[in-house]
């Protein structure tokens, strides 16, 4: 999770100056967060999440170090491999995460069936990510989302329209789930190069090839 700082610079006299920071890491809020406070220059100190609700220092610091023992900083690489002659759908989901100092990857796969065309598959591969985030205990975190299906991504987004009932039903469960777990969503178009491996793992599974593991990264 992100945050910004607003605070006011007191002057000389009475008068004071609003001053509102870039978007800052949680560990830099903190850390310029207690700079300001020591300078004893400043006055109504408050830190806005992405969701834009507020906490004082004092409840940034006890926040962040909850956040530091659970999964956070978590960014998703989703994608749906669609078979038209058998109905079938490869879904492939690699995950990347920090839990306490260290990093993570989740690397897994499925096959669905009953999918009716590509895009539908691509909306059932980033739902399925989000129940690997259930299963991690992922919450009240922003998470980034990286995928090469335009369509989908820029109707999560709400910049497109979704028309279609199939589509619009799989949006309405990612975005209850989303909202469950209480996490902010980034969406992030990559090319298909860029989403290499959760595409090998979406055609592993169309193989027949069923993949689950967790690595720490160096």
């Amino acid at each position: 999770m992100n945050y910004k700082i607003e605070w006011k610079y007191k002057l000389k006299g009475k008068e004071t100056v609003l001053f509102i920071s870039d978007w800052l890491s949680g560990e830099q809020a903190l850390q310029a967060g207690e700079e300001i406070e020591s300078s004893g220059k400043a006055a109504g100190l408050a830190f806005y999440d992405e969701a834009d609700v507020s906490w004082t220092l004092k409840e940034l610091k006890k926040l962040l170090a909850e956040v530091e023992t659970e999964p956070h900083d978590v960014i998703v690489y989703f994608d749906g491999g669609f078979q038209k002659e058998t109905f079938e759908a490869g879904l492939g989901a690699v995950i990347y995460y920090k839990q306490g100092k260290k990093k993570y990857r989740i690397r897994a796969n499925e096959l669905v069936d009953e999918i009716e065309t590509n895009n539908e598959a691509e909306y059932v591969a980033l739902f399925y990510t989000l129940n690997i985030l259930e299963e991690l205990g992922v919450h009240h975190v922003s998470c980034e989302f990286k995928g090469d299906s335009q369509v989908v991504l820029k109707q999560l987004e709400g910049e497109w329209p979704c028309y279609e009932e199939v589509l619009s039903k799989w949006l309405d469960r990612i975005e209850n789930k989303l909202e469950e777990l209480a996490i902010t969503a980034k969406y992030t178009p990559i090319s298909r190069k860029d989403n290499a491996e959760a595409d090998k793992l979406a055609s592993q599974a169309l193989e027949g090839k069923v993949i689950n593991s967790k690595m720490q990264v160096l």
